[in-house]
């Protein structure tokens, strides 16, 4: 089963290490419907929990992270992201 666009969002921020509270305040939307996100995108994934559903994503769509990867000077680490953006 296909993500959803929204899906795919959460999925990439938890890939690059934000918590749910941070997931919700970048997308502007409630922790709760975070949590409804992954837990959907886990049961869609049929993984064990949320970073099995970022590898099991990652394998199914090679280029998947590439463009934020490149675009972030060759890192994904999101300490960096946020401070690059203040």
């Amino acid at each position: 089963m296909a993500l959803s666009p929204k899906e795919v969002k959460v999925l990439t921020l938890v890939a690059m290490g934000y918590s749910d509270k941070e997931i919700g305040v970048e997308l502007k939307i409630a922790y709760g419907t975070v949590r409804n996100h992954i837990d959907k995108v886990v049961l869609k994934l049929n993984a064990q929990n949320r970073t099995h559903a970022a590898i099991i994503y990652k394998l199914m769509n090679k280029d998947w992270l590439e463009d934020i990867y490149e675009t972030n000077n060759n890192t994904l680490d999101r300490r960096r992201i946020l401070s690059d953006r203040l």
